[in-house]
């Protein structure tokens, strides 16, 4: 109540307060919005607040962009990835298939085994279908199609029959590629690669030089180029070419290998390695663990009669990869130079017959620990090579109280099987023949002198 005088009347109940119809009508409205709300967000219309940020979904053209830029850097399996990726993304990308199967067929070159290397060419393979099945009259993809399918049909485990079925294919799909676009370079030099492999020489360095006039900068024709001079012998003008593509790409490790083999050819042993050791450096910096430039180091260090230093390079290969039957292969010849044969026969027993866990005393002492060794199956002339020093060994440690002819023999009588015609696998057959005919002698019956 008013208690100052001011003439009216008092009050004894409060106030009562005037309507407001703007005040109910920003109320309903309040009300209306958020029942429209709440039945948007049950739509799905409205997104609630403070839900996560979404992901952005990557494109396809990011994908491929790494794989172009993993490829540069020499991380070959790094650029696989990514592709496999944009052909998720993508499926019906053409260019990325072709360019995922062209970087497996590459990649196979860094592999040590030719199981290994079938598989991975086998993937190659079936990314160059998916390519030719959406896009078969695209120059590219069948110039492509024509590298991965020559470099499959020089993979010893393919049989003979699909080899030339394979090699056949290639020719096609690069004739193909080249009526698609006559002025293809990619087209051009795998078709190159492909007569070289058919031992069409001269029309090899006739097409190789087409292309190289068409795109000089391009990796795969320099590549190639060096590869059809190669082929000739010319090693010191292939090692040029090499170098040319190495100028344009310079970390691709499968490069430097070549550049070192041809050196190596050439007897240059000191150049050879440095090239090696350039791969294995990139290998280094990438984070990449690969045994074959410490396999060719070796290699290069056994010619050289350094037999230690080729064994300490063997065995990292080993600590690298202790499954590959290929590198227990090289350091048992290596030790077999070195006239290491009880150190040779364990290690080459791993690379042709395989080996446990228990049995493979190589791994036990390098790692502290056995692994697993499938055997190489006979499929080349360099595990032949492998089996026939095994043969040789067993041999040179058979005693009369310690004989492993019957195993020596057995070795050797599958490399006869498999090579009857080679004079140098016979010489050696028959040498240890003659070295298990005496060891047998030595341990016939004592004859007891007649008193």
């Amino acid at each position: 109540m008013d208690r100052n005088l001011n003439g009216e009347r008092p009050h004894f109940r409060p106030k009562k307060r005037s309507f407001n119809p703007y005040r109910v009508i920003i109320l309903l409205g309040l009300i209306l919005g958020g029942i429209w709300i709440l039945m948007g967000i049950d739509r799905g219309d409205v997104q609630p607040l403070f839900l996560p940020t979404p992901t952005p979904t990557r494109t396809t053209n990011s994908y491929v962009m790494e794989g172009e830029a993993q490829f540069k850097a020499g991380s070959l399996g790094g650029a696989i990835t990514a592709y496999q990726q944009a052909v998720i993304v993508e499926p019906n990308n053409s260019h990325a298939w072709a360019e995922l199967s062209r970087i497996q067929t590459y990649s196979s070159s860094l592999l040590s085994t030719n199981e290994e290397r079938y598989d991975r060419l086998t993937e190659a393979r079936e990314s160059i279908d998916q390519a030719t099945a959406i896009d078969p009259d695209n120059a590219e993809v069948q110039a492509v199609r024509s590298f991965v399918l020559d470099w499959y049909a020089s993979n010893p485990l393919v049989p003979p029959e699909e080899s030339q079925s394979a090699l056949n294919d290639a020719e096609a799909a690069a004739i193909r590629a080249l009526q698609l676009d006559n002025e293809n370079a990619l087209g051009l030099a795998f078709f190159a690669e492909i007569l070289v492999d058919q031992q069409k020489w001269s029309q090899a360095e006739e097409t190789i030089k087409q292309a190289v006039a068409i795109e000089p900068e391009s990796m795969d024709v320099q590549r190639v180029y060096g590869y059809v001079l190669e082929s000739l012998g010319q090693y010191r003008l292939a090692i040029e070419k090499y170098r040319e593509a190495v100028n344009i790409q310079p970390n691709l490790t499968f490069l430097y290998i070549f550049i070192g083999r041809n050196f190596r050819s050439l007897d240059i042993h000191n150049r050879a390695l440095e090239e090696f050791e350039k791969a294995a450096q990139i290998n280094e910096q990438l984070g990449v663990q690969d045994p074959v430039p410490y396999v060719e180091i070796a290699k290069t260090y056994s010619r050289d009669g350094e037999f230690f230093v080729a064994a300490l390079n063997a065995e990292k290969a080993i600590r690298i990869n202790p499954y590959n039957p290929n590198t227990y292969g090289q350091l048992g010849i290596i030790y077999t130079k070195a006239r290491n044969f009880e150190g040779a026969q364990l290690a080459l027993k791993c690379a042709v017959r395989g080996c446990s866990a228990d049995e493979n005393q190589v791994a036990i002492e390098l790692l502290g620990e056995g692994v697993v060794v499938n055997r190489l199956p006979l499929t080349s002339g360099t595990v032949a090579f492998y089996y026939a020093q095994y043969g040789s060994v067993l041999a040179a440690l058979s005693r009369p109280n310690q004989n492993y002819c019957a195993e020596a023999l057995q070795v050797l009588d599958e490399v006869r099987a498999s090579y009857p015609d080679d004079p140098t696998f016979n010489q050696i057959i028959e040498e240890n023949i003659a070295i298990c005919d005496l060891v047998d002698q030595r341990s016939g019956p004592e004859i007891t002198p007649s008193p």
